[in-house]
């Protein structure tokens, strides 16, 4: 039997929005495939050597208090360790404040710049209109060529979320970029893309939340993850995911019939 050990980051802290959902079906859809998953739950008092125990990565999001918090907490020999495991293909998915994190810094809406693991060649800053924040549902076509490549089915390149950030993200190089946006902003009000990849890892301001919305993502994440662990390839065994397809097309139908 396969096993998976799933790193919670900042459980406590990187919570706001209900992104547990995204663990829990981590968790379930390696699981109807007879893997074993290990759900372990890591916050500021986890060491360096814990994080290295985990063969996935998720973070949710948070309010600019607690993303302080966990900033000074990423810096010195975790944010090494982060690095290093991204580097090396450790599969992760970091949403909203997490996403923020992978970038060289974020400004907060009170001009405190918060540094990040400088992982990916992006930076984040609140708007300077300070009331306004990006809101709404949000639909978009990936344009990753390494999802582009897993996705084969066309109705999998299509994700679904909720948005609700401040922070505008600009990315130094739009080839990383995991989306374009049809309905919502993205990553900000002034171009059309959404999220980030970077080898493995997935970054994106979508909540819902993301993964049981866009199953597809969560299995090209265990796939990889068990890929870098068991150092081959592997093939999941297909799922019946016809309620999901079918609440899928609904929400597409109704989100695509509400720009006109």
């Amino acid at each position: 039997m396969m096993k998976l050990t799933i790193g919670w980051l900042y459980f406590d802290l990187m919570n706001t929005y209900g992104d547990r959902g995204n663990v829990l079906t981590l968790q379930n859809r390696a699981e109807s495939r007879n893997i074993q998953v290990t759900i372990r739950p890591l916050t500021t008092t986890c060491t360096s050597a814990d994080i290295q125990t985990c063969n996935l990565l998720f973070m949710g999001g948070a309010e600019d208090w607690q993303q302080e918090i966990v900033s000074k907490d990423l810096q010195g020999e975790k944010k090494q360790v982060f690095a290093h495991m991204l580097e090396n293909d450790i599969p992760g998915l970091f949403i909203c404040g997490a996403y923020q994190f992978l970038g060289e810094y974020y400004l907060t809406a009170d001009k405190k710049k918060l540094p990040g693991l400088s992982i990916i060649p992006l930076y984040t800053q609140q708007s300077t209109r300070t009331t306004e924040r990006l809101i709404g549902d949000i639909v978009c076509e990936v344009i990753h060529p390494k999802l582009l490549k897993y996705l084969s089915n066309d109705q999998d390149r299509l994700l679904i979320g909720f948005e609700n950030h401040g922070g505008r993200t600009m990315l130094s190089d739009k080839k990383n970029a995991l989306a374009r946006t049809v309905v919502g902003y993205g990553n900000n009000d002034t171009d059309t893309t959404e999220g980030s990849v970077y080898n493995n890892t997935i970054a994106t301001y979508m909540h819902g939340p993301f993964l049981p919305r866009n199953p597809a993502i969560a299995d090209f994440l265990i796939a990889k993850a068990l890929a870098v662990k068991y150092n081959h390839d592997v093939q999941l065994a297909s799922l019946n995911d016809t309620a999901i397809t079918n609440n899928r097309t609904y929400l597409l139908k109704k989100l695509y019939d509400s720009r006109t």
